[in-house]
């Protein structure tokens, strides 16, 4: 397959996010450097790895790997230079399974734990710039919003010690649209690729589509269907249900920008 470079623009783009996130800026990634790919983040002790892998093997739409980095590893190959202490505006800090914090700094985790190993898995705001680029509105970029995401009644394939529920994100699509969105979106599998579910949210065990559990309500409009992606969080509800000692991830909506084109994962 021929790779696709980052254009200069693209590339200054992704850079400047990632400085910005690093100095202490905190807002959703949806919408940021357009066009370039960007992941979800969790981090686990060395021991816990192999669990987190095959889940995510087992699980492939809900968590796509698009890297594995060695233990004790912060420097992404997806962005030379960076590093995935600083680079995300915010994060979380799962103890037991239970919430602890959400800096905007995880250097302290790391010294905590030397040995995580870190995995940067695909994120639908990848797929959004050809929703975007097709005339696709994307309301919770309209509203400057983070997009809302749900647990839902699926249960995930389990894996080691690791079990939970896959989460899900949602757009609001025009009706006469939604085969356009399903098609542009399938065509990016490496980032979840097309919808789990177009419609009722009921049948995903949703009982209020507009008290979603991550990120911000939804404003859904005459004449729009609610369509349902699967989620790079769902490692966060793994976590929540399994529980192991201690774990670092992004916080929903608040990605890894990447140096990488999107149309490299196109197929």
């Amino acid at each position: 397959m021929t790779r696709i470079l980052t254009t200069p623009a693209q590339l200054a783009e992704a850079r400047a996010a990632r400085a910005e996130y690093r100095a202490g800026a905190v807002a959703p990634t949806s919408g940021v450097a357009h066009g370039i790919v960007q992941a979800n983040l969790i981090s686990v002790p060395a021991d816990w790895a192999y669990d987190v892998l095959l889940y995510a093997q087992r699980n492939p739409q809900a968590c796509p790997v698009l890297e594995v980095l060695d233990a004790g590893t912060t420097e992404s190959l997806l962005a030379p230079g960076s590093d995935l202490r600083t680079d995300i505006p915010k994060y979380r800090v799962w103890r037991d399974g239970e919430l602890a914090e959400e800096p905007t700094d995880a250097s302290a985790a790391w010294e905590e734990h030397p040995d995580l190993v870190s995995f940067l898995i695909g994120c639908s705001f990848t797929f959004e710039a050809g929703l975007v680029d097709a005339g696709i509105e994307i309301r919770h970029q309209t509203l400057g919003r983070n997009v809302p995401m749900y647990r839902t009644n699926r249960a995930c394939a389990p894996a080691g010690r690791l079990t939970g529920e896959l989460v899900v994100s949602m757009r609001p699509i025009p009706g006469d649209r939604v085969a356009e969105a399903v098609q542009i979106s399938g065509r990016y599998p490496a980032v979840h690729g097309a919808p789990v579910h177009v419609g009722d949210a009921a049948s995903l065990g949703i009982a209020d589509v507009q008290a979603p559990d991550f990120g911000d309500a939804p404003e859904i409009r005459a004449g729009e269907v609610p369509v349902f992606w699967a989620c790079g969080v769902t490692p966060q509800a793994a976590i929540m249900a399994s529980k192991p000692p201690f774990a670092l991830t992004h916080a929903p909506g608040y990605m890894f920008v990447t140096d990488v084109p999107d149309a490299n994962y196109l197929v």
